[in-house]
């Protein structure tokens, strides 16, 4: 098995979320690649086999199997484009079949923009949304009245809260295990924390307890559940943004979201990659 390690979504060519690509001949047991993402370190590791006319990919974190995950899918499309060429690729994954295509900017730099799965959000109970923020230090005050608290859906299930002030998602800090028992209930791969500077640039922050890591920074099927939330609620702005994430981590990261107005269809996630020495 070889496991090459690839940053998703980096920035001015630096920071991005850290993942990992392994082709394998075969896909290996569950007990294999959750012991090699352990090894890896990384908040993801895809595992990608050759399937008629497309690849087979699988995510493990370091605890437990993700059902989707965007910054490893753009690192695989990365992969697969300086093997095989620029083009689009065909991924099967749990619940289906996504794609990913692959190209090179002006400067060199390989980029990739996942199709993500279809979307769907919906109302967060209030005594739900009242425990989690509760954790996170925050008060219904501190959350921004323009975009209700919601699940979001995009391959995984994120909760949604943005924050009226950048200055509280700076601030962010919450009780590992206490937040990861609350997710777990709710089936919740993150808890996506964002801050609106317009209508064309968010700022984001993912808690990644379930997986096994405090924080992500960088999160590709986070940002593609937003885009179909943000569709859902009937936002006023354009069907492109970009989201800053990993500032705060010191890992600063550029993911650029583009959608239509159908409801449930499929997100475009872009952004750039970088090869990480070991």
């Amino acid at each position: 098995m070889e496991v090459l390690r690839i940053a998703a979504f980096s920035y001015n060519h630096q920071g991005g979320n850290p993942a990992g690509v392994a082709f394998c001949d075969e896909m290996p047991t569950e007990k294999e690649m959750l012991e090699t993402a352990k090894q890896v370190g990384y908040s993801e590791t895809a595992f990608v086999t050759k399937v008629n006319d497309g690849w087979r990919v699988r995510y493990f974190a370091p605890e437990i199997e993700v059902p989707f995950c965007g910054h490893a899918t753009i690192a695989s499309g990365a992969a697969l484009g300086e093997r095989f060429g620029e083009g689009i690729y065909k991924l099967f994954i749990n619940q289906g079949e996504i794609s990913v295509s692959v190209s090179k900017s002006e400067t060199g730099n390989v980029i990739a923009t996942l199709r993500s799965p279809r979307t769907w959000s919906e109302t967060a109970p209030q005594h739900y949304v009242d425990k989690i923020i509760r954790e996170f230090d925050l008060s219904i005050e501190d959350l921004d009245a323009n975009y209700p608290v919601r699940f979001a859906f995009a391959g995984a299930k994120h909760l949604i809260l943005v924050l009226k002030e950048r200055k509280k998602l700076a601030d962010m800090s919450y009780s590992f295990v206490r937040v990861k028992d609350l997710m777990q209930a709710e089936g919740l791969v993150t808890i996506d924390l964002l801050w609106a500077e317009s209508t064309w640039l968010f700022h984001s922050r993912n808690p990644f307890p379930t997986g096994g890591v405090y924080e992500d920074p960088a999160t590709g099927a986070a940002a593609a559940a937003f885009a179909g939330y943000l569709r859902d609620i009937h936002w006023r702005g354009g069907n492109r943004f970009d989201i800053l994430q990993g500032e705060d981590m010191g890992c600063p990261s550029r993911l650029s979201v583009q959608f239509t107005n159908q409801i449930g269809e499929s997100i475009q996630v872009s952004g750039e990659t970088r090869h990480i020495s070991e």
